[in-house]
């Protein structure tokens, strides 16, 4: 039973218990007058809305490449605003930083396009929904990344080794370094585990100058980095990937047209480290029982996702090799 000698009747945070059948009536301020009772309507308490965040065509996108990011409410699709955010750091307690983007509202619609993107646009989004008056807003999106290359970024994230693909427990280097000079600039990363961190204030990494080291490799090190600006704009991701035993050797940069593309299969635990293996391209079989495999004039129609496996030895993880 709800008593409220106003008009108007507020539930300011809803449960389930709030659920049902409401109608009302009403009494004369002075006196003993009683209104007939109203018709019922019925209240309807669903779970939380959330939202999911998508990407399409895909993540991974050169510079003018069109892109849209869409965001859905997992219940009713209509009476929704949304508004998109990148996502600053995830910091050790796992808080969370925003910041909202310039044109982030929307409207009705769930859809946030670029028509043609630039390297700044690299970073990672959520979005998140609200409607109602007072404002019900849902819980903040997952996470959704962009990674946008270019054929000549105004800064180059060197890797020492030169390859995608690492063993545990070794040395790793990253420089971010352009044409002018190397100061300023700082490496970021976003991990498979969905952690956003720079290596100036980490416990992974130590950052002198422009060159973030990794001491000992592990297979949690596995993610994207790429250089961050002063003024916080994104340049050049790398996907690098830890592995324990087998890895692929591939280059870092995007195959121009033209060019020799050499790929090795390397084994951690022999010397040489080369293995005689079988290579593999979007999980179909293209060269086997090699030390390496050679494709001496790339076309665009190479690029896709190689491997490399041996018998005894294990498979290496999947790496995207881009042609220009």
């Amino acid at each position: 039973m709800v008593s409220s000698k106003l008009q108007e009747h507020t539930v300011w945070s809803v449960t389930e218990s709030d659920a049902g059948k409401y109608s009302c009536y009403g009494t004369e301020t002075e006196g003993s007058g009683i209104s007939q009772q109203s018709d019922e309507v019925t209240l309807t308490v669903s779970d939380e809305a959330q939202t999911v965040l998508s990407v399409s065509p895909q993540k991974w996108l050169t510079e003018g490449d069109p892109v849209t990011l869409n965001c859905e409410d997992n219940g009713s699709s209509t009476g929704w605003t949304f508004s998109w955010f990148t996502v600053l750091s995830v910091n050790t307690d796992l808080s969370v930083r925003y910041e909202p983007l310039s044109d982030s509202s929307r409207g009705d619609g769930g859809k946030y396009t670029v028509s043609s993107v630039d390297l700044k646009h690299t970073g990672v989004y959520v979005c998140r929904a609200e409607r109602g008056k007072p404002a019900y807003y849902t819980t903040y999106s997952n996470t959704q990344p962009l990674w946008v290359t270019g054929v000549s970024p105004p800064v180059s994230l060197i890797i020492s080794p030169s390859r995608t693909q690492h063993f545990t427990l070794v040395s790793l280097s990253l420089s971010c370094e352009d044409q002018s000079n190397s100061d300023g600039w700082t490496v970021r990363r976003y991990t498979d585990s969905g952690r956003l961190e720079d290596c100036s204030s980490s416990v992974w990494g130590s950052q002198t100058g422009s060159t973030c080291t990794i001491s000992s490799t592990l297979t949690l090190d596995t993610g994207v980095y790429w250089c961050q600006s002063e003024s916080g704009e994104n340049y050049h991701p790398v996907n690098i990937t830890v592995h324990s035993d087998v890895i692929l050797e591939s280059p870092v940069h995007p195959v121009t047209e033209g060019e020799t593309l050499t790929l090795r299969c390397l084994y951690k635990h022999a010397s040489p480290s080369i293995l005689r293996a079988d290579f593999y391209k979007d999980g179909s079989l293209v060269q086997n029982q090699t030390t390496e495999m050679i494709i001496p004039t790339v076309s665009k129609s190479h690029e896709g996702f190689y491997n490399c496996k041996h018998p005894e030895r294990g498979e290496s993880p999947k790496s995207w090799i881009s042609v220009r």
